[in-house]
């Protein structure tokens, strides 16, 4: 009995472990995947959430937090100065074809003309063989053809087309003129307009050029020798005429010009007093950002022009511009600045709903009527950045009128499209675009250099006498230095465009011994007093004579660097040290 116990014992002992041991078991098992398949939904909570907030970047490399706390230190909060432009909206729009966006009327002229390829010119070869009523030329009578050379025959154009598609790799050529004789027999000058395949506007550019023309054993057409930049000269663009009197004979006499007046950058009109009641304005009155840098500028023109496209208004534009000291050799902030200096002011007319500052205030003072019979325009003034876009989306006034009449910082415009309201406000980049007249300087050098070089990007001034967080700059880009590691960089001989901010011309005088050097300070007649661009510039300013300023010096170096073939940057090529100082890599 007792072992039957003693068995019976046992035996429940064990059925008994056996019965705690397989649930806790099961239990690990089931706590393990329940916690696997909770940091499974944990995670694309988390991805969600993120997809749903995350924000564009704007096209720079730092947050928007960053550049809020940069603008509010010391130093006046402006960005530090360097010797680069900030990128714009050409620098990071897309292809008219592949836009999402209503595309303006030029955007949808480029889009709709094609760029001429061999494809295209096989195809016209064929149409012009297929509508030729007689043979092509016999081999007895080639020799016959260059002395009786017809500039205009299509088969002249072709030869001309396939030349440049294999000379100029990185252009692309668009509606070519008919070719005009040139000086002598057997020349032809045609001329044409093209893009920078690295350009990803949709801005258009004109070119004329010179070319030898001769006969081949086959008694087709070929290019025997291609002019410079702009050297076919009867090809220009409507050659106006002028009329010189004397002797009683009438004389004309060709106006050698090759001015773009393609630009429309003259300032839109309001209209009549029921248009200007009808509409709906946004107003910035002017604030601390006044005579900041022009990254400072930009940073807080486009926060208004973003809210004003958020609130479905017209942003009330300012013309003037105060460019700050560190852009004039004077070292003085410099007042009475137009805009359209620096940027594309018809393309912002294509794309945002704007209006002169001056203009506006002239008709907002005309209709504002105070007799009985007439009701003053309904304005809403904000006095405060703390008021969101988002508060006044339901405002019905005529104005909204944002005053920023607090002491810095807290009179920054950019300060509106702060906290909350950066999930809303979009900065249109897409709006910015350098101005067109400084873009044809930097096609005019890119040209003449016919678009085969090389660029180097060479960083001194400020930056390579402050040893302390640029220690090693000012030997790095010393001549001999500079020398040694472009040798190993850029084949001997090319063409070499130097970007700098020094001041001292002929320190780059050791890089010839190997290069072809170029300098901005070697084409200054395009900017000169004979050049169309002062011509141009001094109408926007009333006749006056316009100051090629640091900023737009700046702003075509760094254009010409970018279209260079090989590019050679100051930080990371040429030095080792930091971009913005020591210990910031």
């Amino acid at each position: 009995m007792k072992n039957s116990n003693s068995n019976s014992n046992s035996n429940s002992n064990s059925s008994t472990s056996t019965s705690r041991t397989e649930p806790i078991g099961q239990n690990l098992i089931k706590l393990i995947s329940n916690l696997c398949f909770s940091l499974f939904v944990f995670s694309v909570l988390i991805f969600t959430v993120i997809a749903i907030t995350y924000q564009p970047p704007d096209p720079w490399l730092q947050s928007s937090p960053a550049l809020t706390n940069l603008f509010t230190q010391s130093q006046n909060a402006t960005f530090q100065i360097d010797s680069s432009v900030i990128q714009t909206g050409e620098d990071i729009s897309i292809s008219p074809q592949d836009s999402p966006l209503p595309l303006p009327p030029s955007a949808v002229a480029a889009a709709t003309t094609p760029a001429v390829t061999e494809a295209l010119i096989e195809k016209n070869e064929e149409q012009i063989i297929t509508n030729s009523t007689s043979p092509g030329p016999s081999s007895s009578s080639c020799d016959d053809l260059i002395g009786t050379l017809n500039c205009s025959d299509p088969r002249v154009l072709i030869a001309i087309q396939r030349f440049n598609l294999r000379a100029f790799k990185s252009i692309s050529f668009f509606e070519y003129q008919t070719p005009v004789n040139g000086s002598v027999s057997g020349e032809c000058d045609v001329a044409w307009r093209f893009r920078n395949k690295r350009e990803k506007s949709w801005r258009k550019y004109r070119d004329f050029r010179r070319f030898g023309i001769a006969v081949t054993d086959d008694c087709h057409y070929k290019v025997v020798h291609a002019g410079g930049w702009h050297s076919g000269t009867n090809a220009r663009r409507n050659p106006a005429l002028r009329t010189r009197t004397g002797g009683g004979k009438g004389k004309t006499l060709p106006r050698i010009s090759s001015r773009d007046d393609e630009i429309n950058d003259t300032i839109p009109s309001l209209g009549s007093e029921s248009d200007f009641r009808n509409g709906k304005y946004l107003y910035y009155s002017r604030g601390g950002d006044y005579c900041k840098g022009m990254n400072h500028y930009l940073w807080s023109f486009l926060c208004g022009l973003g809210e004003a496209m958020y609130l479905n208004r017209t942003f009330v534009m300012d013309l003037s511009v105060c460019l700050a000291s560190i852009y004039n050799p004077s070292n003085k902030d410099e007042e009475g600045k137009d805009f359209r200096y620096y940027f594309d002011f018809e393309h912002l007319k294509e794309v945002a709903s704007i209006v002169e500052e001056g203009e506006f205030l002239r008709d907002w003072k005309k209709w504002d009527k105070t007799h009985l019979k007439k009701k003053k325009v309904p304005v809403r003034k904000v006095v405060t950045h703390k008021i969101t876009p988002m508060q006044l989306q339901k405002d019905k006034s005529t104005v909204i009128w944002r005053q920023f009449d607090s002491p810095e910082p807290e009179n920054y415009w950019y300060r509106v499209c702060e906290g909350q309201a950066a999930k809303y406000i979009q900065r249109p980049w897409h709006a910015l675009w350098k101005s067109k007249r400084l873009m044809n300087i930097v096609t005019e050098i890119s040209g003449r250099m016919d678009w085969d070089f090389d660029a180097v990007h060479v960083v001194r001034g400020e930056k390579a006498q402050n040893k302390e967080l640029w220690p090693h700059l000012d030997s790095d880009t010393s001549p001999d230095a500079l020398l040694e590691k472009l040798k190993g960089m850029v084949q001997p001989w090319r063409n070499l465009y130097v970007a700098t901010n020094e001041p001292y011309y002929n320190y780059f005088d050791k890089l010839r011994s190997n290069f072809k050097v170029h300098l901005l300070e070697d084409y200054k007649e395009l900017w000169g007093n004979a050049s169309e661009w002062y011509n141009e510039t001094s109408v926007l300013n009333n006749g006056k004579p316009v100051e090629f300023d640091g900023y737009m010096r700046v702003e075509v170096d760094t254009e010409v660097f970018y279209r260079g073939k090989n590019r050679v940057e100051t930080f990371y090529n040429l030095t080792k040290d930091c971009k913005d100082g020591v210990n910031t890599c």
